[in-house]
């Protein structure tokens, strides 16, 4: 019997040609695909603190201050003062980040049509169940400690 593709080989593949092919819709616009994520989990999360986001985006800390100082810089974010908390700063989107927000939202829909071709409504919906269910499994897994079973029971 000859040789299946190994799925997580072809899942990272997919996600990495995704990703791909959004950067080289959106490289005109000068912004980093880390950029490019910060923005679009602000636009889901206004007002969340810098470490949380750090969390969300799984950068550290510090790597996340560098970006939004460059996008501080630019007037697509702004970091206002934590009112329970002095020492922390909250993250907002700026009015000028929002047109972003849609050609991003635009470009990943291209992206997502041009990745889809030859898949009819149904198979696309049944795909994305799939792949919440596998994501789910993991998410489920992860929270465990990972334990060999054949070192414990062999």
């Amino acid at each position: 019997m000859p040789s299946s593709p190994n799925i997580s080989f072809v899942l990272h593949d997919v996600a990495r040609l995704l990703r791909k092919r959004f950067e080289q819709r959106s490289r005109a616009l000068g912004l980093t695909r880390a950029q490019w994520q910060v923005l679009a989990y602000l636009s889901l999360h206004e007002g969340i603190h810098q470490n949380r986001l750090a969390d969300l985006i799984e950068i550290m800390p510090i790597t996340l201050a560098r970006l939004l100082d460059k996008m501080e810089a630019r007037g697509f974010i702004e970091r206002r003062p934590n009112p329970a908390d002095r020492r922390a700063w909250l993250l907002y989107l700026t009015p000028e980040a929002h047109p972003l927000l849609e050609i991003m939202r635009s470009n990943g829909q291209k992206t997502r049509d041009e990745a889809f071709v030859g898949l009819s409504a149904d198979a696309q919906l049944h795909l994305l169940q799939t792949l919440s269910l596998i994501k789910s499994n993991l998410l489920e897994a992860c929270a465990q400690p990972a334990v060999d079973r054949e070192k414990v029971h062999g």
